[in-house]
């Protein structure tokens, strides 16, 4: 029987799963909702659905360890450890499983290097330097309330602060008042729909937007997904920036200039510098903006659930070196 690992990258947007052989193949691959298990609405119901979309046709009993690279965990360690627990035993895993910081799979998920520094930009916002492959230090990754300066939330809040001021007159216009109603309307749409069906009035309808409206929504959105329900603007503000708004551009700006000076906070270190997250991955002007900032050549994390993968691998192989570049090819 083959032996098999396990490596899940739990986002506050979604869950992506693992399944690799010792050789370093990929047997199987899943997906969930988020599963950052500070804000995630139910992040252990997201570990069982990735884990068993990426084990259907395969062996439980083959696996022999897992490694889960969980946003928060670090901040709820018992919390992170019984969901992670409960989500192995209901797929009837039996090997061992061990929790550890994202960051750590971001790094080994671009590279095979035991050490170096990973700049995390997606939902949340982190930086850390890596040595021997375990977090020696970190910078930020506080959680949308203090801190992840830069992040997808960090720069989908900034976006309705920028259209709340312009609503009352603090700040001129802005093309992101249009992403933001959007997302109000969407928001609206059941009460409107549950308002027809009593016979009342169709709710806001075309009626202007208003700041009452754009905060009930905002925080109706956070309670129901968490919230990531904010970052979902940030590609709005993308978009917007590059149209020339300058509301658009000044928090891309600032975002830009917020995750460099979380970088640069780790001071000089050895190994390769690794950007990581959907905000620093694609094509956008934030990530353009931060390599241009950082200079020096830089590295793009291409799978963090493959990374999560080959740190077990190496738990359970003596060599795991040629794996861990065979499975993040």
């Amino acid at each position: 029987m083959t032996t098999l690992v396990i490596g899940v990258d739990g986002g506050g947007t979604s869950t992506r799963c693992v399944v690799a052989t010792e050789s370093g193949e990929v047997a199987g691959r899943g997906y969930g909702a988020g599963a950052n298990i500070l804000s995630a609405a139910d992040p252990g119901e997201s570990l069982r659905t990735a884990l068993l979309a990426a084990l259907e046709g395969l062996s439980p009993g083959a696996v022999a360890a897992g490694v889960f690279a969980l946003a928060g965990s670090e901040s709820a360690r018992e919390r992170a450890g019984i969901l992670a627990a409960e989500a192995w035993r209901a797929c009837g895993l039996a090997g061992r499983v061990e929790i550890v910081p994202d960051p750590l799979a971001a790094f080994a998920g671009a590279t095979e290097e035991p050490s170096g520094t990973v700049l995390i930009a997606g939902t949340g916002a982190v930086a850390a330097r890596i040595t021997g492959r375990r977090l020696a230090r970190r910078a930020d990754g506080h959680g949308w309330l203090l801190g992840d300066a830069g992040s997808g939330v960090w720069i989908g809040r900034r976006a309705v602060q920028a259209v709340l001021a312009f609503l009352d007159g603090r700040a001129g216009p802005t093309a992101l008042l249009d992403a933001v109603a959007g997302h109000v309307a969407l928001r609206e749409e059941p009460d409107r729909e549950a308002a027809a069906g009593h016979g009342d009035a169709a709710g806001h309808g075309t009626s202007p937007m208003t700041t009452q409206r754009v905060v009930q929504a905002v925080h109706g959105g956070i309670a129901e997904v968490g919230p990531a329900w904010l970052g979902r603007l940030a590609p709005a503000v993308e978009a917007a920036a590059g149209e020339g708004d300058a509301a658009a551009l000044e928090i891309v700006r600032e975002a830009a200039g917020r995750l460099v000076s979380t970088t640069l906070s780790l001071g000089p270190g050895p190994g390769p510098l690794v950007l990581a997250g959907s905000l620093l991955t694609e094509p956008t002007l934030l990530a353009a903006r931060v390599r241009a900032d950082l200079g020096g050549t830089l590295l793009t994390a291409r799978d963090s659930a493959a990374g999560a993968a080959a740190l077990a691998l190496h738990g359970i192989v003596p060599d795991a070196l040629p794996a861990h570049r065979k499975l993040i090819a």
